[in-house]
């Protein structure tokens, strides 16, 4: 059985990390018995979540994690896209993991009220003496990453409303589908619903959330995508939240 290795609940989700939520959708669309299993970045390969363990073989990047199930277990996310199709959705993923993930960096690491009542509790179980250090230095460190991505270079008005072009894109594409690429959910759903719920969770107060809220298409979809692939999980309907 493939274990998967990832934060686990909290923020009000299934899953803390949009890219584990991409790699456990893609593993329930595949159909693959897995068990889960709570880690720490610096027990991947790659210094990251998500990983796999396959058999003694472990993979790690939800991206490599995928081309690795399609390969092992010959199972195709986008069956029945034409090529443009495909060209498409790999587009749009690359946009929400490149420009839309930095919105939500924004949003829970950036933000000192947010930090505090979310990442910074990563912390604590650290020794008391160093506790406060090694969240000012892990807040510190995705700050930098954050400036580095372009987003945080802007203001806290201005990185909104580009994540907010993104989100706009989305919106249009999806128009009154229940999938991103049609009427049935394909590889980049997963990964637009990981990233889509995070902005979304009602934990976190934000610009962006509000902002995001104003695309009743994208929070209908977030719904439907729960209902799908985490029925057991208690999530309030946004519309119902709202």
């Amino acid at each position: 059985m493939i274990t998967l290795y990832g934060f686990g609940t909290g923020f009000g989700l299934p899953e803390i990390s949009p890219f584990v939520t991409k790699t456990e959708v893609q593993l329930k669309m595949a159909g693959l018995p897995y068990r889960k299993e709570r880690a720490m970045p610096p027990a991947s390969p790659k210094g990251q979540l998500p990983f796999i363990d396959d058999g003694g073989e472990a993979v790690a990047d939800s991206t490599f994690i995928r081309a690795h199930i399609e390969r092992r277990y010959g199972f195709d996310f986008d069956a029945g896209l034409s090529l443009t199709d495909r060209a498409q959705a790999w587009a749009f993923e690359r946009m929400i993991e490149h420009h839309i993930y930095w919105g939500l960096v924004g949003a829970r690491w950036v933000d000192p009220v947010n930090f505090a009542k979310g990442p910074a509790h990563f912390f604590d179980g650290a020794p008391e003496h160093n506790r406060e250090k090694l969240r000012e230095d892990a807040q510190f460190r995705v700050a930098e990453n954050y400036l580095l991505s372009g987003l945080g270079r802007h203001g806290p008005d201005d990185d909104v409303e580009l994540a907010v072009r993104s989100l706009f894109a989305l919106s249009v594409q999806l128009g009154d589908k229940s999938y991103l690429m049609g009427n049935k959910p394909c590889g980049v759903d997963a990964t637009a619903f990981g990233m889509l719920a995070g902005i979304l969770s009602p934990f976190f107060e934000s610009a962006l959330r509000e902002r995001a809220e104003g695309f009743p298409n994208l929070t209908a979809y977030v719904d439907r995508m729960m209902d799908n692939y985490y029925p057991e999980f208690a999530w309030t309907p946004l519309r119902q939240a709202a």
